[in-house]
């Protein structure tokens, strides 16, 4: 039963129960751990004068409230910087929130700032080879910030792609203490996100010159804020508020309004009102668990969202003794109906999303079916009913009322009941050529069965390239290998995106094949990405040649070479050496060396 009485959904909860039973051992220990952590007591009454001294030495006026250590310190980790535009709002989050703890008599310090890079400016550039990677920094930066062992709770300010899950994962490890995600919302509606994909093909077959690229690219990203089609980074706010880790109604507020700040605030205070220090003690490690996991899940395949968390939702989880496996995400999927249509998997965009009922609305519908646990915690209580309540200011004051009960757009949302697809957006593929995930809420179902012959590419450039000399003129499976992490940080594949859209609106059947990613953006092409064994690691993948027969069935979840005697071969190599220097990659070397496989999230610290 779900705490509302409402029964939980029979797949739901065989999911929580085989991940729990998975996870027993390393949860087991894990909560032993932060146990130990919490048991200490308050982190500054083990810290000696000097370190004190050290930590309280800057902070003027508010040295006698933390030497006496009665009140909550509450550290910031902060991705702030102003080549994001989704983080460039947290410049003045610090001094806000200061402010904000101090009319309650309560201190706060910046604790650390973490690396936070745009995938927007690496797509198909070397820099993308470092992206997925940034993900592990982020958690040790996030790490080091925390180790100062001075706070009582934490606001970890992040958004983007890899942050949040890096944050994440360093929340998690930190789990004894008390953790709040604010985000900065989205930036307002510009050209619509389908107008700017068809420039972007336009450009791709010559018909438009750079220059009007350029002006369609500027109109899109014209702001502060995320991005607004539904990608990775608005999945992560759709997560942080599954996963009880945000203020309800809190993902999708555009930045710089009275009602963002007071979001803010509010956040802030919150976190400075669940530390041990008080009656309402709310360890990140405890909210973290098997339900909100599962939660998340329900969320990711409710909405849509981006293949990315595939990745990162495993790595999350590992850092809070929680094991999850492919085999979760497609149970999952095959249970809860796709109820959102946010483009790429329709034409609104997230604040149209918003508008038309929202994260409230959903959380609702899932809830009065059964699909959510609703007695996960949260920063906010135990019961997640408190997230179908959406924020307002009436007279000034920050006020939760009832969120939407119908949908204000029956375009954009829908009742489980009543779905776009009675299944979610994300099936597991496996077969002779390894295992990977395939994202079908944008990929009409007539292409959902893709069988042909391969043309194998070692980089996507290759490709664009065959694409410019008039290569593609039958159905074709396109496989990029050794693009996994270990052959080079497993790089998005975004820029293929256009070049295979052409092709298929030609009439061509196309599909992608890789080991490594394609961005939260992309959908409409069927694509199998994340296989695993990597080509890197002599992994099915290596061993095609052209011609070879493949098919890609999203439907039974197989991907299969169907040419005799495929296995047998030897695999084959390939030169990585290009790989290994410029921009930065050869810092990243012993990650390349020491990463997990795909399957279990492509982690280096987890």
């Amino acid at each position: 039963m779900t705490s509302d009485q409402t029964p939980l959904n029979a797949t739901i909860a065989r999911v929580t129960d085989r991940i729990r039973t998975r996870s027993a051992a390393r949860r087991a220990d894990y909560l032993a751990r932060i146990g130990a952590a919490a048991a200490a007591g308050p982190a500054r009454a083990h810290l000696s004068c000097g370190n004190q001294a050290h930590a309280y030495a800057a902070m003027g006026a508010e040295k006698p409230l933390l030497a006496a250590g009665r009140v909550p310190n509450v550290g910031i980790v902060t991705a702030y910087n102003d080549m994001l535009s989704a983080h460039q709002p947290y410049g003045d989050y610090p001094a806000r929130i200061k402010a904000a703890l101090a009319e309650d008599g309560l201190t706060a310090q910046v604790a650390g700032g973490v690396p936070a890079m745009c995938d927007g400016v690496t797509q198909g550039q070397p820099g993308m080879e470092l992206s997925l990677f940034s993900r592990d920094v982020i958690a040790l930066a996030a790490g080091v910030a925390m180790s100062h062992n001075c706070f009582d709770a934490a606001l970890y300010l992040g958004i983007c792609d890899k942050i949040v899950p890096g944050l994440i994962i360093a929340a998690a490890t930190f789990g004894h203490v008390p953790a709040v995600f604010l985000p900065s919302g989205p930036m307002p509606s510009g050209l619509p996100n389908d107008e700017k994909a068809k420039v972007r093909q336009q450009f791709a077959t010559g018909e438009v010159g750079r220059e009007r690229l350029m002006e369609a690219e500027m109109a899109s990203y014209h702001g502060a804020g995320t991005c607004t089609f539904y990608g990775t980074a608005n999945t992560n706010q759709m997560l942080m508020e599954f996963m009880g880790l945000h203020l309800p109604g809190a993902s999708f507020v555009n930045p710089n309004t009275p009602l963002r700040d007071a979001l803010t605030v509010a956040g802030a205070k919150r976190a400075g009102a669940i530390t041990a220090l008080g009656n309402d003690y709310r360890p990140a490690g405890e909210i973290l668990d098997e339900r909100a996991f599962v939660n998340g899940l329900v969320g990711l395949m409710a909405t849509g969202g981006s293949t990315n968390l595939v990745l990162h939702l495993p790595a999350m989880a590992r850092a809070a003794g929680i094991e999850l496996d492919l085999e979760d995400f497609d149970e999952v999927s095959s249970a809860v109906p796709l109820m959102a249509k946010v483009y790429p998997n329709g034409l609104a965009d997230v604040n149209h999303f918003h508008a038309a009922g929202g994260l409230q609305y959903l959380i609702r519908h899932l809830l009065d079916a059964g699909l959510m646990h609703a007695d996960a915690r949260s920063v906010i209580g135990e019961d997640m009913r408190a997230y179908t309540r959406e924020p307002k200011l009436i007279d000034g004051a920050l006020t939760w009322v009832e969120g939407a009960v119908e949908s204000l757009n029956d375009k954009i949302l829908r009742p489980c009941a009543a779905p776009f697809q009675p299944q979610g957006g994300l099936k597991q593929l496996a077969g002779n050529l390894g295992r990977g995930v395939i994202k079908v809420s944008a990929v009409a179902p007539e292409r959902h069965v893709i069988e042909a012959p391969v043309r194998v590419f070692a980089d996507q450039e290759a490709v664009k390239s065959a694409f410019k000399r008039g290569e593609f003129t039958a159905d074709t499976v396109v496989v990029v290998r050794f693009q996994g992490p270990q052959a080079n940080g497993m790089p998005e594949l975004h820029s293929l995106t256009p070049t295979l859209s052409v092709l298929q609106e030609r009439g061509l059947k196309v599909a992608l094949v890789t080991d490594g990613r394609m961005s939260g953006a992309s959908g409409k092409v069927p694509a199998a990405i994340h296989v695993s064994p990597e080509a890197a690691c002599g992994g099915p993948l290596a061993k095609l040649i052209d011609g070879d027969i493949v098919r890609l069935d999203a439907t039974a979840g197989t991907l299969t070479c169907l040419t005799p005697g495929f296995e047998a071969r030897s695999p084959a190599t390939a030169d990585l050496s290009a790989n290994e220097h410029g921009l930065g990659r050869e810092l990243f070397a012993a990650f390349r060396r020491n990463v997990g496989p795909a399957t279990e999230g492509a982690a280096v610290v987890v």
